[in-house]
């Protein structure tokens, strides 16, 4: 059975808090602007056909850092420090905690050997094919995969099928690129 170690969300709040630890509160409002324009252009974006999306991540990433700010300036902190943000203690412990519930279950429910997977979160772009006379909009795709080339199969294997999101246009992927974690966390 698979168990992804990080789920999308936890992906965000946990990059959130170690992209902050030590900023200021005029970098964490930086931050926070920041991330009030990309939740505003993803909005204006066309809708991804999944709930994993651009704008799931970009309202999330959001929400993190005017949380943040708000903690800031609530405890009056210079810099932020995770480990006075008690909830961002407590997302590390409820991620713990799934994840010992969810072995706890796959080893109850006898499905055999159990897999905690390291799984990010990749953007997956398709266009027509070059030269096409058809004027369709790229479409974007969010889906969890241990690698790239695993990312474009399942798009492929869930969206290329007759009847699929990728065969009305003749889509073709174009690229794959890792959008959780962001380059450079460590998770």
């Amino acid at each position: 059975m698979l168990i992804y170690e990080y789920l999308p969300y936890e992906f965000v709040q946990l990059g959130v808090v170690s992209k902050a630890a030590g900023l200021d509160t005029s970098a964490v409002a930086a931050q926070v602007r920041l991330a009030q324009e990309r939740a505003g252009s993803a909005r204006l974006a066309p809708r991804e056909p999944h709930n994993l999306s651009e704008l799931l991540i970009a309202e999330l990433r959001r929400l993190q850092w005017e949380r943040i700010a708000s903690l800031m300036e609530r405890e009056r902190m210079a810099g932020y420090v995770p480990a006075r943000d008690t909830r961002a203690v407590r997302y590390e412990q409820q991620r713990l905690q799934r994840l010992v519930k969810d072995v706890a279950e796959a080893e109850r429910s006898g499905v055999g050997t159990v897999q905690i997977e390291r799984h990010r979160v990749y953007r997956i772009d398709a266009r027509p094919p070059a030269g096409s006379s058809t004027h369709v909009p790229v479409l974007t795709l969010h889906l969890m995969a241990a690698s790239p080339d695993g990312a474009a199969e399942k798009a492929w294997t869930v969206h290329g099928r007759d009847g699929g999101l990728y065969q009305g246009g003749g889509y073709q992927i174009t690229s794959v690129e890792q959008a959780l974690p962001e380059a450079g966390e460590l998770f």
